[in-house]
């Protein structure tokens, strides 16, 4: 597989603190850096992440409740909080929030650093599933090609893709799909508008049509 750098989402408010810490994930992460939580939602739902690193407070609201929404939405990437809250309920919060590591500010930036990268190799090989000669990692919201190439998922892409994928034998319903992935007010169109995504984003084959019956991963 091609080698590549991991992305990570970084959301913090603090332009000094956010610009040393940016140029530190920087030397061996892609990194996008968000001020706000509107901001941060955008990017969290319309691009493809390996690792997320969230203040707490932040403009329009809570790094943690923003963490707890992309988690209800399905939103599985790996998440360091990094804040200043420090005491012992804050952290349980945070873990019992949906994050998978916590960091106090002030923080040495080696060990930033190396959370991160612990972070990234967890969940490379967490959750990997073959879909014929493609590779989904749902984790990271992508799928990996014959070659390597890297594809970024949506978030909704990634939970479709993997509730096929999980399941590579059985043939899912229009229906099924909308319940399981989609919200109560999408159409039966929507699922077949996503599995049209999929298709163009990775291959024909992925996706296939069972007649009268649905949809399945492979042929």
């Amino acid at each position: 597989m091609i080698h590549r750098r991991p992305r990570v989402l970084y959301v913090e408010d603090d332009a000094v603190i956010a610009e040393m810490t940016r140029d530190v994930l920087a030397e061996a992460n892609d990194v996008v850096w968000e001020s706000t939580v509107a901001a941060a939602r955008t990017a969290a739902h319309s691009e493809a992440f390996d690792v997320l690193v969230l203040d707490r407070r932040l403009p329009g609201g809570d790094g943690l409740e923003l963490l707890r929404e992309l988690r209800g939405a399905g939103v599985r990437t790996p998440a360091l909080m990094l804040t200043a809250l420090d005491s012992v309920a804050d952290r349980v919060a945070g873990l019992d929030g949906g994050a998978n590591d916590y960091l106090v500010k002030p923080f040495d930036f080696d060990e930033l650093l190396a959370r991160v990268r612990a972070l990234h190799r967890g969940a490379a090989v967490a959750d990997r599933i073959e879909v014929g000669a493609w590779v989904l990692v749902p984790g990271a919201q992508a799928m990996y090609g014959p070659g390597g190439e890297r594809v970024a998922l949506t978030a909704t892409e990634a939970r479709l893709m993997g509730v096929l994928a999980r399941e590579p034998d059985r043939v899912f319903s229009r229906a099924e799909l909308l319940t399981a992935v989609f919200d109560h007010t999408d159409t039966l169109g929507t699922v077949d508008t996503y599995v049209h995504y999929l298709r163009r984003k990775t291959a024909p084959e992925v996706v296939t049509t069972v007649r009268a019956r649905g949809y399945r991963v492979g042929g």
